[in-house]
């Protein structure tokens, strides 16, 4: 091995594990991993930058505008009607969300699809009585397996097509996904639907079982002078109220102490977590006050929970420097939280993606706020009677993806549909490149450089060869098997666009040793990567979908295993059939 191809692991490992902690932003560990590599020599001057020139980055780019259009139109709101009249069981309803999130991920990101089905998912949930725990989780995971049947569905999949061209000249086609991933996506769409119904069933508050987890929120409240708190300790708050105190504030300056001694008097401000409906419960029992709302006696006062998206401009700020809801008469009132740890005031808290706000205010200036910031309300109205013109941006987007399918490359098919959308006035493009996800767009294209770095240093042939010491991977099943082991072992940690560029160096190589045809290599990249149902912090989704359905992290390992191991067998022999 040369010293340039050590290098190149050592990097590689230790940007997979930078990842997998998810203390730094990805972008930034991005860019320090792609600058690394230029330090080492893995790439020359010129090549740092060419991933932000990739087909790859600009149609996942395409992709992105085109979403925030569809999602404006609110063509699927009027689903939710037909669903409640439908009279259809909880099992059809849990699968036809679902399905209805899977066939959306075909032709846009995993995030939109579960972004614009989540609303209705959430209303169903109220107005048919499904508890919210069965529906959320397989809307999450639906939107992952829809990503697996098209060429657009996933960034992986575009990764991997790329490899594919410049390896032989000539990338998968737009539904060469689809003979492993269609049947891949109804499979796990019917199995999640079933796991769900049993593991978060409505009789979890029996003896046998634990009651499902309540939403824990963080709130600062004032100590009225009749309070039951009054004159209990701090070490007291969890056993006799069901609260855990982080804080006492007193005359605006923290009481320090142990928790034994520090007792609680009127007029002390407390900040404090615990589940949403103890809050209530002391709220209406005049034992913990919150701050008067100065709009809290107006008709259009609202209280609305929204979630933050990985896109959220607001992801990383403090409480205290939200302007975008302060300059409305909008108050954060409470915030359900990732983050364990609880540090100062609750206008220090920080945010990051997955938390919940709970916003108080009128209803017109959250709905103003919450678009400006990017964030997601949980609340979904009931449906209004769709514009007319509602159909046309799917129209639009329906010819460009035909487009692909007859040959054309997605960038340019994509370009077209994002040309006519701005040209017919469904998309402002000055504005909508400001509200992109670029970290992902960032980090999607730094990786690149350092992929192809992996191929050209000779670090694959290195890597097959320390594999096929242990594997038979002359045999094509035996390599494709590894090959798809390795990227749904790796998903769950690092996200699908990484573990995509990493690998299919490395499956192209499987494949010259052997004297295979790659395309089969690859697609077992594509869909182990997309695979990701075993951790909460492995997708975006996943962590949107803890957040929003109060799910313990051993929730995701208990439901997803057997998804894992259904889609692994099923891929693998749905590769062997069309692939071999």
């Amino acid at each position: 091995m040369t010293p340039e191809q050590a290098a190149l692991l050592i990097l590689l490992v230790a940007m997979l594990f930078l990842f997998s902690l998810d203390r730094l932003r990805i972008e930034v560990v991005a860019i320090g991993g792609l600058l690394a590599g230029y330090v080492l020599g893995l790439y020359p001057a010129d090549g740092i930058f060419a991933g932000f020139a990739s087909p790859v980055v600009i149609t996942v780019v395409e992709i992105l505008l085109v979403v925030q259009v569809l999602a404006r139109t609110k063509l699927f709101d009027s689903l939710a009607e037909r669903f409640v009249a439908s009279g259809l069981s909880h099992f059809r309803v849990i699968a036809g969300v679902s399905a209805l999130s899977g066939f959306i991920s075909i032709f846009m990101n995993n995030i939109g699809a579960f972004a614009i089905t989540l609303p209705l998912a959430l209303r169903l949930s109220a107005v048919i009585g499904i508890p919210r725990r069965q529906l959320v989780m397989p809307v999450s995971f639906a939107a992952l397996l829809g990503g697996l049947v098209s060429l657009i569905g996933t960034p992986a999949n575009l990764l991997v097509s790329d490899a594919l061209e410049k390896a032989t000249g000539r990338g998968f086609r737009f539904f060469d996904f689809t003979y492993v991933g269609l049947p891949v996506a109804i499979l796990g769409i019917l199995l999640i639907t079933l796991i769900a119904q049993r593991l978060f069933s409505e009789s979890d508050e029996s003896a046998t079982a634990p009651p499902p987890p309540a939403r824990r929120i963080v709130v600062e409240r004032s100590i009225p002078e009749h309070s039951p708190l009054v004159g209990a300790t701090l070490a007291q708050c969890p056993e006799r109220f069901g609260i855990q105190p982080h804080a006492l504030i007193r005359d605006r300056a923290f009481v320090f102490g142990p928790l034994e001694q520090s007792v609680i008097q009127p007029g002390d401000v407390l900040l404090a977590q615990g589940a949403d409906s103890i809050f209530a419960n002391l709220a209406t029992c005049q034992a913990l006050v919150p701050e008067a709302h100065p709009h809290g006696l107006q008709p259009d006062f609202a209280s609305i929970e929204a979630v933050v998206m990985p896109e959220s401009t607001v992801v990383g700020s403090r409480i205290a420097s939200l302007e975008v809801f302060r300059n409305r008469g909008v108050t954060v009132s409470a915030l359900s939280m990732r983050s364990p740890r609880i540090e100062g005031r609750f206008a220090d808290l920080q945010l990051s993606i997955g938390d919940i706000l709970v916003l108080e205010g009128p209803q017109a200036a959250i709905a103003e706020a919450l678009e400006e910031c990017e964030c997601l309300p949980l609340a979904s109205a009931a449906p209004s009677p769709t514009s007319s013109a509602s159909w046309r941006p799917f129209a639009i987007f329906a010819c460009g993806v035909v487009a692909s399918a007859f040959g054309l490359r997605p960038d340019i098919a994509l370009a077209f549909v994002v040309l006519a959308l701005a040209l017919l006035g469904y998309l402002n493009i000055r504005h909508a490149m400001a509200d992109l996800n670029w970290p992902i767009i960032i980090m999607l294209a730094a990786m690149i450089p350092i992929g192809q770095a992996v191929v050209t240093t000779g670090t694959a042939e290195i890597i097959a060869a320390w594999l096929s010491l242990a594997f038979p991977i002359g045999h094509p099943l035996w390599g494709i098997a590894l090959v798809l082991f390795l990227a749904m072992a790796l998903t769950p940690f690092v996200n699908n666009a990484t573990v995509a560029i990493v690998l299919a160096p490395i499956a192209l190589e499987f494949a010259r040793v052997g004297q295979h045809a790659p395309q089969a290599y690859l697609i077992a990249v594509a869909a182990g990567a997309s695979q990701d149902f075993l951790t909460p912090f492995g997708h975006h989704n996943n962590t949107l979908s803890m957040s929003i359905g109060s799910y313990r992290f051993g929730d995701f390992l208990r439901a997803g295993w057997p998804l894992t191991l259904a889609g692994y067998i099923v891929t693998l022999i749905l590769i062997a059939l069309f692939w071999l």
